[in-house]
């Protein structure tokens, strides 16, 4: 009875000055390693002409570049489970330190890495191996740190802790965006090539490693530090307990994690390059739109947490989907036309993509804590893989068979959403 009431008054108690610091450091954590992840992705020409032959044809070099982008996404599922496992057995905060760890060290250590004409093929094998370690370590993070933040703070703010520290991922998109654009802006190509190109990896793995420093300073979550006081950890390995008892959790999840990975690859990551092929926007022009979506889009991860904090879940992908449908169809479709609403129409639909914000309330809140962590883990990863690297090709298609390819795909994941959205209000009800 006591441990009942304890856990009542635990989930009306306000956020304390501690709760916030733990948010802020995650987030801070959390925006530091996905720069560190997408770093790679801004400088792939650079990285293609350094570390493969000189005589090697170009949509060869770029191939093989953009295979070594896509190994960290490989990995992603293999590092997530591993390090669900021992988060689950061995607590969150350990391998919520670790990950950064691992994510930090092969950072700094690409921007130190010898040329394929300093040391031969020996040059993109190293490239390969601290991209796969990238991955595995982006893969115990994202989980990891919704679950720490989740199981830090009272339950009825646990849509704003998610969403603030979704809000913190999508800002290392914007770092990395912005480290890009001013390093070559301050840097001749020439000087790019010949050695500017390691400062924004160099940068990112010494903030990486004082990230690892700020990590030190948090506590074990309350959750987990209660079961292992009760001695009610896992006594099997946990993802044999997701895969036997939380089925229809697992769906749940990478179709959520599939709205998520697609809405960000598809509206963040591609439409910049689309502008300019397709609508005719200048490279400069389509990078500062993306830039102000990207800002819009991490204040929108804040709001959709704390709309489903105080309406639940379902309404917030319900009114989302219809949202995002409306603003990325009017975006895909009227900028040929109309070129000056670029920017406001831009920034609204990342604003609406935001909704992904609330992805993780519904995740963390699908498995019981005891394997909460190598649940939450191994669907988000293995969705990400899967549906993180088909989306750019399914994209690529449609766009062969109608130039509105994004529009009609983005359209297809706001269906999702609103169809996840009318599933959770129904079973709250």
């Amino acid at each position: 009875m006591s441990s009942v009431l304890a856990t009542e008054a635990t989930a009306s108690r306000p956020l304390t000055r501690s709760d916030y610091k733990t948010l802020s450091l995650s987030a801070l954590g959390g925006a530091l390693e996905f720069y560190d992840f997408i770093i790679f992705v801004f400088f792939a020409a650079v990285v293609g002409k350094l570390f493969f032959p000189a005589e090697m044809p170009e949509w060869l070099r770029q191939l093989q570049t953009f295979g070594i982008f896509a190994a960290g996404y490989l990995a992603r599922p293999l590092g997530g489970i591993v390090m669900a496992h021992f988060g689950d057995l061995l607590g969150r905060k350990r391998m919520f330190t670790l990950s950064i760890f691992l994510m930090a060290v092969p950072t700094l250590t690409m921007g130190l890495l010898p040329t394929y004409e300093q040391i031969g093929i020996w040059a993109p094998l190293a490239l390969l191996l601290m991209r796969v370690v990238q991955g595995a370590a982006i893969g115990g993070e994202v989980p990891g740190a919704w679950v720490f933040v989740a199981e830090h703070v009272p339950s009825r703010y646990i849509g704003y802790a998610c969403g603030t520290l979704t809000s913190g991922l999508t800002a290392g998109i914007l770092l990395g965006s912005l480290m890009a654009t001013l390093i070559n802006s301050l840097y001749s190509p020439a000087e790019v090539l010949d050695w500017a190109w390691r400062l924004p990896f160099l940068v990112g793995g010494v903030f990486g490693l004082f990230a690892v420093y700020l990590r030190q300073w948090l506590h074990e979550t309350p959750v987990f530090a209660e079961m292992q006081q009760r001695k009610a950890l896992a006594d099997e390995v946990p993802l044999k307990t997701v895969l036997r008892e939380h089925r229809g959790a697992i769906v749940l999840s990478m179709l959520l994690t599939w709205v998520l990975s697609a809405a960000i690859v598809v509206v963040i990551l591609m439409t910049p390059t689309l502008l300019q092929t397709v609508y005719g926007f200048e490279a400069a022009t389509a990078l500062k739109a993306n830039s102000l979506a990207i800002v819009l889009l991490s204040i929108g991860c804040v709001v959709a947490g704390v709309l489903a904090d105080r309406f639940g879940a379902g309404r917030t992908f319900l009114v989302g989907g219809l949202l995002l449908a409306i603003s990325s169809w009017t975006l895909y479709t009227s900028l040929k036309a109309h070129p000056d609403w670029l920017f406001p129409l831009y920034a609204l639909t990342g604003l609406f993509v935001g909704t992904i914000g609330a992805v993780p309330y519904v995740m963390v809140k699908a498995f019981p804590p005891v394997v909460r962590f190598s649940g939450l883990s191994f669907s988000y990863n293995l969705a990400y893989a899967i549906f993180g690297g088909l989306t750019p090709m399914v994209v690529s298609l449609l766009m062969k068979w109608d130039s509105l390819g994004p529009a009609y795909y983005v359209g297809t994941l706001c269906g999702v959403a609103v169809l996840i959205g009318v599933f959770l209000i129904a079973k709250k009800r």
